[in-house]
């Protein structure tokens, strides 16, 4: 990972834990736990970082929704 996509993915997860009123350590640990870091920020880093944030942390929420298991990742929200 380079340093602008991981300044990307240190952005959008403070930008999540704003909208989503948690700690930017939750988020973290809910985006990788889900997989949304390795299987779509890093790898879709080109498309989404020409997307506005709110957009992306809408995506996000998608995705958790989604891919987030059995144990219901957002139900914090």
């Amino acid at each position: 990972m380079n340093q602008e996509i991981f300044s990307f993915t240190i952005y959008m997860i403070h930008a999540c834990a704003e909208r989503w009123h948690v700690s930017p350590a939750r988020v973290y640990r809910e985006l990788k736990k889900s997989g949304c870091l390795e299987d779509y920020l890093v790898p879709h880093y080109e498309i989404l970082h020409t997307q506005s944030t709110d957009y992306i942390v809408d995506d996000i929420t998608e995705y958790l929704q989604k891919h987030g298991g059995q144990n219901d990742c957002l139900s914090w929200l």
